[in-house]
């Protein structure tokens, strides 16, 4: 069964960087694209970035030139690099399988940026 570990989450100022990190177990992880989604209380969980299983990536608007994700299949590790972090950015961020994410959900890890 498919195990799902989000970290790295914390607070942060405006402007400033966090490194997310998911590792997966259960799975032949490198044959599965990916993808990272956050979600804030009383609101729709959102899609926020993709990786592919050959490392094609792609991002929602929001977050475009600001987020990069990475994956390594040999830790079955995958990343995202928050960079000029956002008020507007603070939820708590998921991965999971993209597309069809239909793996149990992990516990999330917090992001909050604030002053």
């Amino acid at each position: 069964q498919v195990q799902l570990v989000e970290s790295g989450g914390g607070l942060v100022q405006p402007g400033g960087s966090l490194r997310l990190s998911c590792a997966a177990s259960g799975i032949f992880f490198s044959i599965y694209g990916m993808g990272w989604y956050r979600q804030v209380p009383g609101k729709q969980r959102e899609l926020v970035a993709t990786i592919t299983s050959d490392g094609s990536t792609n991002y929602a608007d929001s977050v475009k030139g600001r987020f990069t994700i990475s994956r390594d299949n040999a830790k079955k590790v995958v990343y995202l690099q928050m960079n000029s972090l956002k008020p507007e950015d603070t939820a708590v961020y998921y991965c999971n399988r993209h597309p069809n994410p239909n793996w149990v959900w992990g516990q999330g890890t917090q992001v909050t940026v604030s002053s």
